[in-house]
């Protein structure tokens, strides 16, 4: 396909680094053929026109606040076609306050648990373990994932809450820790996508930083991810 207009829509908390992460992806989709926008404001989703035309959203604004408008036109938009694609925070941490849009989703962050309490220095890298992303029996033969093995990372593990309207890729499993309060380790999806009328929506939780991004599993996963997504007819 060529010809396709992708909408990047960035902001929020600037401790995931909206603009520089999302830099890192335009030479990727200017060279897959893509007409890029780029907006700082989800406001935009609110316009139909902008919208219609838009074959791939690319979203990277953590928490922060959606109008009911701003909502409405996306949820529509990826409901008509429109894909919508992003990672981390950017897109399943956003907007904690609607339902409506965790459902569009699939899936929220709830926590990354930290390293023991002794070690804590009260600095980022307390939420930095080492864990791995598997691959899922799905996964191995979706188009974003094939060929990739189990990978390890160290960053921020996310924990999150999700559906089984998720078809999920990779997953990612939390240790029982003896200072932790849960009981038993527990199992999240780290790489999923999601069926939403014809659009496709496509989220991974790696990518807290600009290295995490630069793995090349983690950009291999994305940038398939983008495509996979975009508007398919």
């Amino acid at each position: 396909m060529t010809g396709r207009r992708a909408l990047v829509v960035r902001g929020g908390w600037e401790g995931h680094h909206p603009v520089e992460a999302t830099d890192m992806f335009l030479p990727f989709l200017e060279g897959e053929g893509f007409a890029v926008r780029v907006e700082d404001s989800n406001e935009i989703y609110a316009d139909r026109a902008v919208m219609d035309a838009t074959d791939l959203v690319l979203q990277s604004v953590t928490m922060s606040e959606i109008s009911r408008g701003a909502l409405n036109g996306l949820r529509s938009a990826v409901e008509r076609g429109t894909g919508l694609a992003g990672w981390h925070g950017g897109i399943a941490d956003s907007y904690r306050g609607s339902s409506d849009y965790l459902q569009l989703i699939g899936g929220q962050f709830a926590t990354h648990p930290s390293t023991h309490p002794d070690a804590c220095r009260g600095e980022e890298s307390d939420n930095f373990l080492p864990h791995t992303i598997e691959i899922t029996e799905l996964g191995r033969s979706h188009d974003i994932t094939a060929g990739l093995a189990d990978f390890p990372l160290t960053t921020e593990q996310y924990w999150v809450l999700s559906d089984d309207l998720n078809d999920v890729l990779a997953t990612t499993t939390h240790p029982l820790q003896p200072y932790h309060p849960w009981h038993r380790p527990t199992t999240s999806p780290a790489v999923w996508t999601r069926a939403w009328g014809r659009g496709r929506v496509f989220v991974a939780t790696p990518g807290h930083s600009l290295d995490v991004l630069a793995d090349p599993n983690v950009r291999t996963i994305i940038e398939r991810g983008l495509l996979w997504a975009s508007r398919t007819a």
